[in-house]
């Protein structure tokens, strides 16, 4: 089935508009929802990667164009009555503009509404997750200060998965795939690292680093070494 036919498939509304749920491909998290005209779904359907209409400034949109935050296609599912999209993605970085890795963390319980902050795959500074470039941080002299413990904490997490399995979890999943799927990942984050080296581009070479960094230390837990052990070896080498 050729773009044409499958957009000819859709029942746009009033406006031209359909709106599309977003959902991680390998967690299945769902990610955000957002709205396509025929224009921006033909656009997607070309590049493999979400392009969106907004509403309010009547304008496409690529995911992550300012913030590198993009989303690759892998399946595109239209539901029974035509009118609403289901599109799975490799996530790139976060999927909301808050800093989450969702854009729904809002739990409601009763006449009560909790934010609880998702789990995801990779921790992001805030400043990249709103899609400010590196050089205009420094250019206004923010800097983000990262406590040196947050190795610690994220080991005792990927412990506390490993101990407790929970099926929405991106590290039991990977915990789950040690032999396949995490060597497979790290592999890929590598290449990402090695491609933002050569770009010379900071804030990838810090966001891609740091996504190496993560899944290198679910590999840690997998094999049950601590990043002290890691951090002895390294005392060694220095000189």
């Amino acid at each position: 089935m050729d773009k044409s036919e499958i957009v000819n498939q859709i029942k746009f509304n009033k406006e031209g508009l359909i709106p599309v749920i977003i959902q991680d491909e390998m967690t299945k998290q769902v990610l955000m929802l957002a709205y396509m005209n025929k224009e921006s779904l033909e656009k997607t359907l070309e590049e493999g990667r979400t392009c969106f209409y907004s509403r309010s400034r009547r304008e496409l949109w690529f995911k992550g164009s300012t913030s590198g935050n993009t989303q690759l296609v892998k399946k595109i599912v239209l539901d029974c009555d035509n009118d609403t999209l289901l599109i799975l993605v490799e996530q790139k970085g976060v999927a909301c503009h808050t800093g989450n890795y969702s854009c729904f963390f809002k739990e409601i319980k009763g006449d009560k509404k909790e934010e609880t902050k998702l789990e995801s795959p990779i921790y992001l500074q805030k400043e990249q997750a709103e899609g400010i470039k590196s050089s205009q941080r420094e250019s206004r002299g923010e800097q983000l200060e990262i406590d040196s413990e947050i190795i610690d904490e994220i080991y005792k997490v990927i412990k506390d998965r490993k101990l407790n399995y929970k099926n929405d979890s991106y590290i039991c999943k990977l915990l789950a795939n040690s032999e396949d799927l995490l060597p497979k990942k790290i592999g890929e984050e590598a290449a990402e690292v090695i491609i933002a080296l050569k770009d010379k581009e900071k804030s990838a070479i810090i966001y891609e680093v740091a996504d190496l960094w993560f899944h290198t230390l679910v590999a840690l837990g997998s094999c049950n070494i601590s990043p002290q052990e890691i951090f002895e070896e390294l005392k060694r080498r220095k000189k």
